[in-house]
C-alpha cells in the first residue's frame, strides 16, 4: 500500500531558474540579480533590461526619462501571422516599456551625460521610427546642453513591420553624429549581445570610443547569409567582441562589472569643450579624440625638444626651426639642403 504524505508536492515555479548556454548550469534567478546577470560559473552574460542598466551605469537617483510618451503607430497596415499593433501590445504588456529603447539625461560619477539604452525583449530591440526618433533627439541633447552621448545597444537590426521607414532611421541617427563630432561632444558606443543589423550599420559602428561586452555576438547579416555573400567559408567565431577586437573594429572588451568604472574614466578623458573655446587654430582640423590627442601633443612640444633635442615648434617657410646662430648665408644653405 502506497504511503500517503498529509501535504501534496510542490513543483518549483518554472522561472525560478535560467539555464546558462555557455556552461548549461542552472543558476537561480534571484542569484542573477544579485549579479548583475553573469554566470557564477563561467561569467555569461545573460540580457539585462534597460531598469537594470540605468541601476549598474548611472549615479542614484539621477535618470530623467525624456520623451516617455512617443509610441509607434502602424503607418503601413502591416500584416504578418498578427497585426503590427498586436505585436505592439503584446511587448508593452510583455516588459512594460513603450518601445525598445529609453534614453534621458543622467549622471555617471558625477558627469551629466544623454544616454539612450536598448530593450532586447522588446521586438528583439528593433529600431523603427519612434527608436530612431528617441536616439537623433538624444544626439540633438547633447549637442545642444554640451554633454557626452553614451548608447547601450541590443537589437536584431531594423524593424521589418515599418519597412523603408526604419530603413530611414539609420540616416536619421548618424546625421546628429557629424555636429556632434564637429563641436568635440564624445559619443560612446557600448555594444551588447546583440547588436546586429541597421543598428550596427548606422550609429553603433560611428562611436568616438566602442566598447563590448564579452562574447557579444556583433554583426550586420547572419553568418550563413555572410558567408554566402561573399562566396567563401568565413572563420569561425567572426561575429564575436572578440574577434572584432583584434581586427581593429572594437576599442576595447569591458566585463559588465567593470563598464561603469570604464565609462567614468573615458568620460574624463574625453571632456566636452567649452562653447566659446570649440574653435581651434587650425581652421580645418575639428576637435574630436584625435583633436585632443594633437592637442595634448603640442602642449608637450616643449618637453619633448629638452629631452630628445630637437626643436618641434615649426617656423615659417619649414618643417623645423632655424638654428639660433643662422645667418643669411646659412639659411640660404639650409634651404637648397632641404630642397
Amino acid at each position: 500500500m502506497p504511503i500517503k504524505f498529509p501535504f501534496s508536492r510542490r513543483a518549483a515555479p518554472s522561472d525560478a531558474w535560467t539555464k546558462c548556454p555557455s556552461c548549461d548550469a542552472q543558476v537561480f534567478n534571484k542569484q542573477l540579480e544579485r549579479t548583475l546577470r553573469l554566470c557564477p560559473s563561467c561569467g555569461h552574460h545573460f540580457r539585462m533590461s534597460i531598469g537594470e542598466r540605468i541601476d549598474m551605469l548611472l549615479d542614484p537617483n539621477t535618470f530623467e526619462e525624456r520623451d516617455a510618451g512617443i509610441e509607434s503607430v502602424d503607418r503601413l497596415g502591416f500584416h504578418d501571422d498578427r497585426p503590427y499593433p498586436d505585436r505592439l501590445e503584446a511587448a508593452r504588456i510583455k516588459t512594460g516599456l513603450r518601445d525598445a529603447v529609453v534614453w534621458g539625461v543622467g549622471e555617471i560619477e558625477g558627469i551629466r551625460v544623454a544616454i539612450a539604452i536598448f530593450d532586447f525583449r522588446f521586438m528583439g530591440g528593433s529600431m523603427g521610427s519612434v527608436v530612431g526618433e528617441k536616439l537623433a533627439r538624444c544626439f540633438e541633447t547633447a549637442l545642444g546642453e554640451r554633454i557626452p552621448a553614451i548608447v547601450v545597444s541590443a537589437s536584431g537590426g531594423a524593424r521589418m513591420q515599418e519597412g523603408t521607414l526604419s530603413l530611414m532611421q539609420l540616416s536619421k541617427t548618424t546625421a546628429p553624429l557629424v555636429r556632434l563630432d564637429e563641436s568635440g561632444v564624445p559619443f560612446i558606443a557600448v555594444l551588447t549581445d546583440p547588436t546586429t543589423g541597421g543598428v550596427l550599420a548606422s550609429f553603433a559602428s560611428l562611436g568616438d570610443v566602442i566598447l563590448a561586452e564579452p562574447k557579444a555576438l556583433i554583426g550586420f547579416a547572419g553568418a550563413r547569409v555572410a558567408s554566402d555573400t561573399v562566396g567563401e567559408e568565413l572563420p569561425e567565431g567572426f561575429q564575436t567582441a572578440e574577434f572584432l577586437l583584434a581586427h581593429g573594429f572594437v576599442d576595447a572588451i569591458v566585463p559588465r562589472s567593470e563598464l561603469r568604472v570604464a565609462l567614468s574614466r573615458l568620460l574624463r578623458l574625453l571632456p566636452v569643450p567649452v562653447a566659446a573655446d570649440a574653435a581651434v587654430d587650425d581652421a580645418d582640423r575639428a576637435w574630436g579624440p584625435i583633436g585632443a590627442l594633437s592637442g595634448l601633443a603640442e602642449r608637450l612640444g616643449g618637453a619633448v625638444s629638452e629631452t630628445i633635442g630637437i626643436d618641434v615648434e615649426a617656423q615659417p617657410g619649414g618643417n623645423g626651426g632655424r638654428r639660433p646662430d643662422a645667418t643669411p648665408e646659412t639659411a640660404a644653405a639650409d634651404e637648397e639642403t632641404r630642397a
